[in-house]
């Protein structure tokens, strides 16, 4: 193995490190800003509440597909969030044998709390960084978002995917 070969490798541990450690801060970040809305909904329970605020109306199916779960899973986690108050079920106005699920005012209430108090937590993590280390950091998780093969968010205004979980193959 040559020196640049190893010199590339202990970047990638490093790097690896480093995301490992910030993924850490993100998920309790995540976890606080859930407790503190004092639901009793679960971070899977959430994400699809989230998946659901983020593309409206939804079959089963494609929550499942979006969610990366069988739909039997999906399942159980919608009617427990139906039984909470949280999501509801409504004919598709398109083709009357099909069910769409869709968020009740009370679920996307946890949506808009929880995503707000994440951003804010976030935003007091960043506001305490120097400024050159700020823009280093959009740099390199763009970088990092981009080889995951999301979505660019907007530069500016409302990410019409918050909380980061978009259709397969979404633009």
């Amino acid at each position: 193995m040559t020196e640049g070969a190893g010199q590339a490798h202990d970047d990638v541990d490093a790097v690896t490190r480093a995301v490992l450690t910030a993924s850490q801060v993100l998920v309790a970040v995540s976890a606080r800003s859930l407790a503190a809305i004092g639901e009793t909904v679960t971070l899977p329970q959430f994400r699809l509440l989230a998946v659901l605020s983020a593309h409206g109306g939804a079959k089963l199916v494609t929550v499942a597909e979006l969610l990366g779960v069988n739909p039997s899973t999906a399942l159980r986690m919608i009617d427990r969030l139906i039984a909470a108050g949280f999501v509801r079920r409504e004919v598709n106005p398109r083709s009357r044998r099909e069910t769409i699920l869709q968020l009740t005012e009370a679920g996307r209430r946890i949506v808009e709390e929880v995503t707000a108090r994440r951003h804010a937590e976030i935003a007091e993590i960043v506001g305490r960084m120097p400024a050159a280390h700020r823009a280093e950091l959009v740099s390199a998780l763009t970088a990092f978002a981009t080889a995951a093969g999301e979505p660019t968010p907007p530069a500016a205004g409302p990410d019409p995917f918050p909380l980061g979980w978009t259709a397969p193959g979404a633009p």
